[in-house]
């Protein structure tokens, strides 16, 4: 035990640099590239062997379709062609991709200063790529399919025409989706962003993980914190919030100036979509009106920003910044001007905090891995010396530091001491004439177990003190002479940061995500609790205005977006990827990334039912809208259909749906709840009768005016429009449809929500689009009423809701009829 929470002290101090080692980065990233281009070869080696293979079995289906039924010949000739096109569309298309990958391949290699968002879409692309040549429709299918469709009128039009269908482009496949018959001219829809607008109206979680010195208190009650590209403004007793959202990418650090009022904060730098990499910078703001008064660095700082800190002794007129290039440059500006007054590279190790002396503005400290430097600007030009630690033993990392009343240096480390500093004349016998004072260590004091991982003076000289592995917040007196103490609960992790609000009562961030708030006397409350790992499943209640989350911390959560908290959360022996809420809504059901699920009463929290489908992770779990049906899709090709009985505890298999040749990704019921309509990782359409027994429906043509329930497959006639022209298949991770089939929300892989008009089914469909995510955005969802979005991010932790403004109303099919309308005198589409 020991053991594992040193190292997950080390893993703390050290991940404030937030990237790992650029070495073993490039082996991993090297490594995944090549694993990626055998996997390519195997695939386009298996599409060419079932193309050969379709060749010989072609004249042998051509005498038996002719044999049954002589009129089809021309049906077949089509087939024919049309697979001799799509073969060779295919052939080129995996040829492409596999010069692309090796193209991707030397790129990636050169950027290993990006973020973790670009190693999580590499490997998405990866895993479509894989599944891309896994297997096209086959020729029997396709020939059964127009021959059906030979005797009906539709087909004498052009079922295949221009009319009746049209065809969108996914890394050269094509996909094919026939239009609704209510619309008599497609080409005369007119695509408008929604009249419907989002605006954030609360944030979920905090950032202590990875992150230090990033909580404050400011006079006007709130608490001011970050987490992916917002810093939130919390009034503890209010319990509102205010968001400051200039930042493009993750905020990264944080500091308040001495007049309570303005604020610094410095960002990552990031990539683009196409893996370009963004341009830093640090942000002067003003809390009362969150107006931005300055932008400092905007292109001077590589990487990001990783930490900041106002000059005192002249009224904050300097900002102190380290950027997390491999010097870690110190560079100090003028706040008013902008300007950058002097700059020098800092050290090739972490550095994780910096401090101006509050009595000389000419004085800054630094401290980081294995070392304290006291640095001296004068003229411009900066001189450092090292802290000596002489007979005391070096620690791996010095957490943090203050100062004391009394104008001494106390540093935090890893080996849970205080140690005082001071300055020290000369060894002139030792060192020679000549030499300079130098910064030594006058007292050590032992003060936790485990690291010192934030330190906090109070008025009259107090020091708070918190610890990593003992999670404990110790009071000391002036002298550093113990006062008090206590424990945080254990679930919230190790203390990360304290804020001071009155001298008794004060804040705590952890390192898993939380800010407890209350004193020694009374103990601590969480006011702000978050996810801290990757997070895919997302569901809203079907009446209440509640929601549940999981992710890869294997934490289940059920969270109130009327009062804006947690109600409840358990932890699973595995991590979740999927949920979905029953209709009746008193339990939900829990997808795992075993092939494992559970079915959770609401009330009780209790696991009321599980089961286990395959081994491989599930990635949909969806009720039919009568609740008499639970489809639960996977990632072993195949979805698991469970009959639902005693309001949703008890389930029985009822059968397998058998046909997508890729991972499931997405499904929806239709509203009489027989059929069900679902995407996969390789980007087909299907469609499946359930009440007939789980049967794949050949004719997908027959589902063209089927009425869903419920819109969340990313690929469909409807939702087309979302797709920018050259995505990749996995640009977009998620969908919603509003309850009011209205709108529609997007869940982008570039941090990004969108709202468009529903339906939108041409391509390059106007939206709205907000920001705020600073990771791929997993996930977006309506509240039943459609007064909230929920939206979550991967990496970044967060959640956040936002308010659904404006609107009239009517309902997207209304909105279909209303555009068709105006063209009935269109003719009706010419026969083939």
């Amino acid at each position: 035990m020991n053991s594992s929470t040193n190292s997950l002290d080390d893993v703390s101090a050290d991940s404030s640099a937030e990237f790992p080692d650029r070495a073993s980065m490039m082996e991993v990233r090297l490594q995944a590239q090549e694993d990626e281009i055998t996997l390519l070869k195997s695939s386009l080696a298996d599409a060419l062997r079932r193309i050969r293979l379709h060749d010989q079995l072609l004249p042998l289906l051509k005498q038996q379709l002719i044999a049954v039924n002589p009129g089809a010949a021309r049906v077949l000739n089509q087939v024919c062609c049309s697979d001799g096109c799509s073969r060779r569309l295919s052939s080129s298309s995996a040829m492409d991709g596999y010069r692309h990958t090796g193209t991707r391949v030397r790129r990636n290699s050169e950027k290993l200063g990006n973020t973790e968002r670009q190693r999580k879409r590499l490997d998405k692309k990866a895993a479509s790529s894989t599944n891309l040549l896994a297997r096209s429709p086959s020729l029997e299918n396709r020939a059964k399919e127009l021959i059906a469709n030979a005797g009906s009128p539709g087909s004498r039009r052009g079922t295949y025409s221009q009319g009746q269908s049209i065809k969108m482009f996914i890394r050269g496949r094509p996909i094919t989706m026939y239009i609704p018959s209510n619309i008599h001219n497609y080409d005369d829809l007119k695509m408008e962003p929604p009249s419907e607008k989002l605006h954030l109206d609360w944030v979920y979680g905090y950032r202590g993980r990875d992150c230090r010195a990033n909580l404050y208190f400011l006079p006007t009650g709130e608490a001011v914190y970050f987490i992916a590209c917002v810093v939130v403004l919390y009034h503890i007793n209010n319990r509102t919030q205010r968001h400051y959202r200039k930042h493009t990418d993750c905020v990264r650090c944080l500091t308040v100036h001495p007049d309570k009022v303005r604020v610094a904060s410095g960002q990552a730098a990031g990539v683009d979509k196409d893996g370009k990499p963004l341009q830093s910078c640090v942000h002067i703001w003003d809390s009362t009106t969150l107006v931005t008064l300055q932008q400092i660095g905007l292109g001077t700082f590589q990487r990001g920003v990783g930490s900041v800190a106002f000059s005192f002794a002249d009224s904050g007129a300097f900002l102190c910044v380290i950027d997390d290039s491999n010097e870690h440059m110190l560079s100090v500006w003028d706040c008013n001007k902008g300007t950058k007054h002097a700059e020098v590279k800092s050290t090739n190790e972490a550095v994780f905090a910096v401090e101006f002396n509050p009595s000389d503005s000419t004085n800054i400290i630094t401290c980081g891995k294995s070392h304290v430097y006291f640095w001296t600007l004068s003229a411009g030009q900066f001189t450092k010396k090292q802290g000596i630690f002489g007979k005391y033993k070096k620690p791996k990392f010095i957490q943090c530091f203050v100062f004391s009343l009394t104008g001494d240096v106390l540093t935090g480390d890893s080996e849970g001491n205080i140690l005082t500093w001071g300055k020290s004349a000369a060894d002139i016998k030792t060192l020679g004439k000549g030499a300079k004072e130098t910064f030594q260590i006058m007292r050590q004091t032992r003060a936790h177990e485990g690291s010192v991982f934030t330190l906090c003076t109070l008025p009259g000289g107090a020091l708070l003190s918190g610890g990593g592995k003992d999670r404990k917040i110790i009071r000391w007196s002036a002298d550093l002479a113990p006062e008090r103490e206590c424990e945080i609960p254990e679930n919230f992790g190790a203390v990360r940061t304290i804020a001071d609000v009155d001298g008794e009562e004060i804040l705590v961030g952890t390192t898993r995500n939380a800010i407890l708030r209350g004193t020694f006397s009374d103990g601590f409350v969480a006011i702000v609790q978050g996810h801290v790992d990757e997070m895919w499943g997302l569901a809203t209640h079907p009446s209440q205005s509640i929601f549940i989350t999981c992710g890869h911390d294997r934490q289940v959560c059920l969270w109130n977006t009327e009062e804006h908290k947690l109600d409840w959360c358990i932890t699973l022996e595995e991590y979740g990827l999927c949920a979905g809420f029953c209709p009746n809504g008193s339990v939900v059901s829990v997808g795992l990334s075993t092939g494992r699920w559970l079915v959770v009463d609401l009330l009780t929290r209790e696991v009321v039912s599980e089961s286990t489908d395959g081994n491989e992770q599930l990635s949909v779990m969806r009720y039919s809208p009568d609740g008499s049906f639970l489809a639960v899709g996977s990632h072993d090709n195949f979805i698991y259909i469970y009959s639902v009985t005693e309001s949703g505890r008890r389930y029985a298999r009822f059968g397998k749906c058998n046909g997508h040749s890729s991972f499931i990704t997405h499904l929806d019921w239709s509203k009489d709840g027989k059929y069900i309509m679902s995407n996969s990782g390789d980007y087909e359409i299907l469609y499946w009768d359930i009440a007939g027994g789980c049967k794949l429906l050949r004719n997908r043509f027959e589902s063209k005016d089927r009425e869903w329930a419920s819109y969340t497959c990313v690929l469909g006639f409807h939702v087309m429009g979302v797709w920018l022209e050259g995505s990749d298949g996995t640009d977009i991770n998620a969908l919603c449809r509003s309850h009011s089939e209205r709108m529609v929300a997007v869940a982008d892989d570039f941090c990004k929500v969108h709202l468009f008009q529903y339906p939108c089914p041409k391509p390059k469909a106007p939206s709205h689009k907000y920001d705020g995510h600073g990771s791929h955005v997993t996930n977006v969802c309506f509240t039943h009423s459609d007064s909230h979005l929920l939206s979550m991010g991967g990496k970044d932790t967060c959640i956040l809701q936002w308010r659904v403004m404006g609107g009239s109303p009517g309902d997207g099919r209304d909105r279909l009829a209303s555009v068709s309308s105006t063209s009935t005198s269109s003719p009706e589409p010419a026969a083939t």
